[in-house]
């Protein structure tokens, strides 16, 4: 079992979560009542409805994973598993883009935007922050 399947599986239990088609059309997504939460485009790449709101706020720690890539302007972001590492800030991730989905509306936060899949430019966190 590949990480991105072990994770959506275990994403699956949590009550809150159901999966779903994504509205990219390409694998598998997880949504609350609310909408959706992540895209699980390939057996490694996961796209994580944050919000802009929450992005902004962890950029920094977000930017300084390898695994994490933002895209300037989205309020998803694609996290690549490739260590059970990945996987476990996938959980904590999750977490928090459930957390920001309950507090919206949020002055400043865009509505919901297209995931990440669809973008040709998913920056590297040392393009992101000039280095």
């Amino acid at each position: 079992m590949t990480l991105a399947a072990r994770a959506l599986t275990q994403l699956a239990t949590w009550p809150d979560l159901t999966e779903a088609e994504p509205s990219c059309g390409i694998g598998r997504a997880l949504c609350s009542s609310r909408g959706e939460i992540a895209h699980f485009h390939t057996d490694r790449d996961v796209d994580l409805h944050l919000t802009a709101r929450v992005i902004r706020q962890f950029e920094e720690h977000l930017t300084g994973s390898t695994a994490v890539r933002l895209v300037p302007g989205s309020a998803w972001l694609t996290l690549r598993l490739d260590v059970d590492g990945d996987v476990h800030l996938l959980m904590t991730l999750a977490s928090l883009a459930l957390q920001a989905q309950q507090a919206w509306p949020v002055p400043g936060d865009a509505p919901r935007s297209d995931c990440n899949d669809h973008r040709s430019a998913v920056l590297r966190r040392e393009n992101v922050s000039g280095g």
